[in-house]
């Protein structure tokens, strides 16, 4: 049965507004869907192309300390501020210094030898990647509300996709139709469309806050705890390993849930900030804090995720959803093949928009043809 003049007239214009959407802003919007599907596993492309960052796994760990004082004795004139724990069971952990001169490196330690193994520059396939998703290589003030703002046709897209296809639940498993290309195109379309549903939503949603936050609605940090020496009183100096070992088997006993992901010697080297996943659900590192004073392996204080507010627990939430760090490569990957479906949904459908035209010329020839 023919729909209804006025369905048919509202659904026309659903039509026309997605793809009034995807025709303006497919390049934009694909661009940053591939750079942002590629980011999702950039530590692995790193892997691949630095021999620094890879390590055979042993049946033993290196403590932190034993870490910490591996990166400090190979650039002894270098300022170490921060180690991460390895990415996975082949990775080298990452140690960030500062050189002589002011320029950022990364360092490398095997994890279970203790051994350093080399370093690279800062600016990497990760650093690219981020950057380029995130704020397109422009200012940051300019770049991020830029790119954020797509979110807003992405939510637009969605809603009217659900008008456009009728009875879209039934697409799951329609596999497309080979018999002419704009058939064909137009339900690989779908299909995408249909399987990350989910994705393009939670993409919308993200995207959005990052709007909101770079227009000024930041939630506040939580207070910061302050460590010994951070004031700028005291010179730089190497951090204690033996100390570090300490303080590090001090906070297994004080909170055992906290997985340790990395640590953050202070300035003067005598206060330590260690960071990691506890209970708290779907947050970043830095939501868990504790602090010691070095000198005499003083716990300082300590900052649980789970303690936070409304407005703060968000803004912890919106990363590990839109790049899926909060889980392991079964996730990520998850995350890659849904990006993938995203960048494809972007091509894909200004392609079916230049067959529809190519169809409409066609049609138009044959009548003006038949009419000579």
């Amino acid at each position: 049965m023919p729909e209804p003049p006025r369905k048919a007239a509202g659904r026309r214009r659903w039509f026309d507004l997605h793809s009034w959407i995807g025709l303006k802003l497919c390049l934009f919007m694909g661009f940053v869907c591939f750079t942002g599907t590629l980011a999702v596993f950039a530590q692995e492309l790193d892997w691949l192309l630095h021999a620094e960052m890879r390590v055979t796994p042993g049946a033993q760990r290196a403590s932190w300390g034993t870490m910490v004082d591996a990166v400090q004795r190979a650039h002894p004139t270098w300022t170490l501020q921060g180690l991460s724990a390895p990415h996975a069971s082949r990775f080298a952990a990452r140690a960030q210094m500062r050189t002589d001169d002011g320029r950022l490196r990364f360092v490398w330690v095997d994890p279970y030898s203790g051994k350093v193994t080399g370093d690279t520059h800062w600016f990497n396939v990760h650093r690219l990647l981020r950057n380029t998703h995130r704020h397109l290589m422009l200012p940051v003030k300019y770049g991020v509300p830029l790119v954020a703002a797509l979110a807003i046709p992405l939510l637009l897209s969605l809603v009217s996709s659900l008008f456009i296809y009728k009875r879209w639940w039934r697409g799951f498993f329609s596999w497309p139709r080979a018999d002419r290309p704009r058939r064909l195109w137009g339900d690989i379309h779908r299909l995408c469309g249909v399987w990350s549903l989910w994705f393009v939503a939670l993409i919308a949603l993200t995207g959005g806050w990052y709007l909101v936050e770079s227009l000024g609605g930041k939630a506040a940090p939580p207070p910061k705890i302050s460590l010994p020496g951070n004031d700028g009183s005291a010179a730089s100096a190497p951090a204690d390993p033996a100390a570090i070992d300490r303080a590090v088997a001090l906070l297994r006993q004080h909170w055992p849930e906290l997985r340790v992901a990395g640590m953050q010697p202070g300035t003067a080297g005598t206060g330590l900030l260690i960071d990691g996943q506890a209970q708290a659900w779907l947050v970043r590192d830095r939501a868990n804090v504790a602090g010691f004073d070095l000198r005499d392996g003083r716990l300082l204080g300590i900052q649980d995720g789970r303690t936070q507010g409304v407005h703060q627990r968000i803004a912890e939430m919106a990363d590990p959803l839109h790049f899926g760090s909060f889980g392991g490569w079964p996730v990520r990957l998850l995350w890659f093949l849904a990006g993938a479906a995203l960048t494809a949904l972007s091509f894909t459908g200004v392609y079916l928009y230049g067959l529809r035209v190519a169809d409409a010329l066609r049609s138009a020839r044959k009548r003006r043809s038949h009419e000579t």
